[in-house]
């Protein structure tokens, strides 16, 4: 009986480390697609920040008003 319960720990173990590896290799694939889409696309990238920082700043502002009146 307890040499069954480590059989499956062993199991599952080998299992959980594949889990783990793939995530990691997703998780690096993932960077390295995103590096080659701001590599690629970076002046629509640059356009779509310079749009943004008015919104930025607007929220910026709510939210310090929203402190400061508490």
């Amino acid at each position: 009986m307890a040499e069954e319960t480590k059989m499956e720990e062993k199991k599952t173990d080998g299992k959980q480390v594949l889990a783990t590896i793939f995530k990691v290799i997703l998780g690096l694939v993932f960077l390295a697609l995103g590096a080659l889409a701001i590599l690629r696309w970076w002046m629509h990238l640059k356009i779509v920040v310079l749009g943004c920082i008015g919104l930025f700043l607007i929220l910026a502002g709510i939210i310090t008003l929203a402190i400061a009146k508490e």
